[in-house]
């Protein structure tokens, strides 16, 4: 081949590619009520599914709220548009601004619940919007103060045609959605759901020798009024009642935090009981590698998931948790740990005192949680079963 011959068909395989590229890639919306730094089991999820789309070769827009101080960019994979709120109440935010700014997307996929964001997206594509429409549903909404309420009264009402105008319904498990405020339209529509489990970096979130781990109970979540339904009354009472001897770490900050702590030395364990505030991942991976056991005592379904479940067994640590729909989908009672009755202080104490009191069964535990991690719940699964979901609505 000449010299000349050679460049020349390497510009073409190369405009090839990328003309190649072009065509596959699906431009995609994200709406999400919050979003990274802000720490919440829905924004970090949104922001997973934005990196996997990006990393599958997709135009990826996230849509959130913006609020004082501006937060930074979390990644140059995609874009971050923080839109700012007409009316604003917890995580409830009036963004009309949605109507025109998704319009020219290939798919939009709408985080719910979101008030204030899910109305301007029906809206779109009740106007004609050519999107295809695609709705995590992430959770119940649940119970809320009056002023929530009237601020999400219109989302409320438009839930059904805004899931009939869905093209297809997401969640991290249709056990939850069987016991959901929709269980009703999931009988009714079956062929509308697909399930995308939520996924971790079993790459980070890596174990350490048994020798490693101390005598320490760990909790990880919010203490914020939001997370309420964690249940980390619950967990303090269960650990006033241990038998074995242990350390409980409580992972997390936000404003329930002064009440927690009060009732701490209130129970007589200020001295067992340690609030390390808000940490970096490296800090938490760090936490979860030393920790005996994890427990997610949460109390109703507003815990949809559990997240924290995920990067404690990747590192190798059993866990406990509240047998909640959806929570008690993601590992198997007796293998990687141990379901307990949502709000029974006793309960959970008893299984605590259990595998505390249980090397040899902690370390198997361990074990089989990792390996389910492994083959389940990583982000390269994940990004397959997502990658699909999206293909199959372009191409209908």
């Amino acid at each position: 081949m000449t010299k000349w011959k050679k460049p020349a068909v390497k510009a073409v395989f190369l405009i090839g590619r990328a003309l190649f590229k072009y065509i596959m890639q699906i431009k995609i919306a994200q709406v999400v009520c919050v979003f990274p730094p802000y720490k919440s089991g829905i924004g970090n999820v949104a922001a997973h599914f934005a990196r996997l789309a990006a990393a599958a070769g997709h135009a990826v827009t996230v849509f959130t709220p913006r609020y004082r101080p501006v937060a930074q960019e979390q990644s140059s994979a995609y874009r971050v548009m923080r839109l700012w709120p007409i009316l604003k109440r917890g995580n409830a935010a009036l963004l009309p601004g949605l109507l025109y700014k998704i319009r020219d997307f290939d798919l939009v996929h709408l985080h719910y619940p979101f008030f204030g964001g899910a109305e301007p997206v029906f809206l779109s594509k009740a106007a004609g919007g050519r999107f295809k429409l695609a709705i995590h549903y992430h959770m119940d909404a649940g119970r809320l103060p009056l002023v929530s309420k009237l601020f999400g009264a219109p989302g409320k009402l438009l839930i059904k045609p805004l899931f009939n105008r869905a093209d297809v319904i997401t969640c991290a498990s249709l056990d939850y959605l069987k016991h959901s405020a929709i269980k009703d339209y999931v009988s009714r529509y079956p062929e509308k759901f697909a399930e995308i489990p939520f996924g971790t970096d079993t790459e980070f979130f890596l174990p350490v020798p048994p020798a490693g781990r101390e005598n320490t109970v760990l909790f990880v979540g919010g203490l914020d009024t939001a997370h309420n339904f964690k249940g980390i009354d619950v967990l303090l009472k269960a650990f006033a009642k241990l038998k074995q001897s242990a350390r409980l770490v409580i992972v997390g900050d936000g404003d329930r935090r002064p009440a927690y702590e009060k009732m701490t030395i209130n129970l007589g364990l200020q001295r067992r009981v340690e609030f390390t505030g808000r940490v970096s991942d490296r800090e938490l991976a760090g936490y979860y590698r030393r920790a005996a056991l994890l427990v997610l005592p949460s109390v109703n379904r507003h815990e949809a998931f559990g997240l924290v479940l995920l990067e404690a067994m990747a590192c190798g640590t059993p866990v406990i948790a509240s047998a909640l729909p959806g929570v008690r989908s993601v590992f198997t009672d007796g293998r990687q740990g141990f379901l307990v009755k949502p709000g029974d202080e006793n309960d959970l104490g008893e299984k605590i005192d259990r595998l505390l009191g249980d090397p040899g069964l902690r370390k198997k535990m361990g074990k089989a949680a990792r390996e389910l991690a492994v083959n389940k719940y990583d982000w390269s699964r994940v990004k397959d079963a997502l990658e699909a979901v999206y293909r199959r609505l372009v191409n209908q």
